[in-house]
């Protein structure tokens, strides 16, 4: 921690992620993004990087539950006959993967299709929060901010799906909602390999990055402690 202009600022790993401030926010671990069969993969997309960043991200849940870690898992939802879209946001979609789709707009997590679920090991618990989402921010136009604060958190460890996309802007949207962002970078994917490591590259200059194995350690540090001062 460092002092700047009167004002403490956390600055260690150990601090910014400290189980008693800090969330895990599970961003868009579907099965229409990530599951062989579904949206993305009918198209063709890559989802090579995967299997192994849902390994980890299991594994880091694992430890948030064990820890006490608030978790968050935010959901993309789109509604029938385009009722959560706009003239823009159709536009957007139409970019995404141009060569795909042939021209025509994207269907992907419908609320209620089989591909607007959560993948299975990545289900969440009773008790645990889930944010439905419209926009790539998990923060736009949903009750994140207002969850995240009313339990006291100050630090969103950012994991999940895409990258360049969702992942980016909802850990920009926590900057400006002035919480501490932490990037578990192992945990973090995208159907196109440059992307994100394009966007990597930009959020190393903005964010701290950790591996999840050096955030499980500190959790489990942190409950060790507590253990052992009661």
């Amino acid at each position: 921690m460092i002092e700047v202009a009167g004002k403490q600022v956390l600055t260690e790993l150990t601090e910014l992620v400290d189980p008693s401030r800090a969330a895990l926010v599970i961003i868009d671990m579907q099965r229409d993004f990530v599951e062989p069969g579904f949206a993305f993969d009918r198209l063709g997309v890559d989802l090579t990087m995967y299997p192994a960043v849902r390994a980890r991200i299991v594994t880091l849940l694992g430890e948030a539950r064990a820890t006490g870690v608030l978790v968050v898992h935010v959901q993309m939802t789109t509604l029938p006959r385009g009722m959560s879209e706009s003239p823009a946001q159709l536009r957007f979609n139409l970019r995404l993967h141009e060569q795909g789709h042939a021209g025509v707009p994207l269907r992907y997590t419908r609320q209620g299709d089989p591909g607007w679920e959560f993948v299975a090991e990545l289900t969440p618990r009773e008790g645990e929060l889930v944010v439905p989402k419209w926009r790539s921010s998990g923060f736009w136009s949903t009750s994140l901010d207002m969850l995240l604060r009313s339990n006291g958190i100050e630090t969103a460890v950012i994991t999940g799906c895409t990258t360049e996309g969702c992942v980016e802007s909802t850990a920009r949207d926590a900057l400006f909602n002035d919480y501490y962002v932490v990037i578990a970078e192992d945990c973090v994917g995208s159907d196109d390999r440059a992307q994100h490591e394009a966007s990597m590259l930009l959020m190393r200059h903005r964010f701290d990055i950790a591996s999840s194995g050096d955030i499980i350690a500190t959790w489990a540090a942190a409950t060790g402690n507590a253990r052992a001062a009661s």
